[in-house]
């Protein structure tokens, strides 16, 4: 699903009493603030959905798929997502 799709599927759901242009808004702010608490406090929890947390990556050893020469890759920092039972039974 793309944003679009979302948005399409919010207005039709909201019986049109919502402007595209106010849940695009809305949506985007929901992301944002998403984001800024998974950098702030490592993690966001949304019960019945699932948790994003930060999870350091070890520093590995990867290969140039041209040249097949070795290439060191440094440890990282990513976002990782953990479904909750109830959203994982589900799919």
């Amino acid at each position: 699903m793309t944003k679009a799709e979302l948005i399409e599927k919010l207005h039709k759901s909201s019986g049109k009493a919502l402007s595209k242009k106010a849940l695009t808004g809305l949506v985007d702010e929901v992301f944002e603030t998403v984001a800024k608490a998974v950098k702030k406090d490592k993690r966001f929890t949304y019960p019945g959905f699932g948790t994003f947390s930060i999870r350091r990556r070890a520093p590995r050893v990867g290969r140039n798929p041209k040249t097949g020469v070795e290439v060191k890759i440094g440890a990282t920092r990513t976002v990782v997502f953990k479904p909750a039972p109830n959203l994982k039974s589900s799919v």
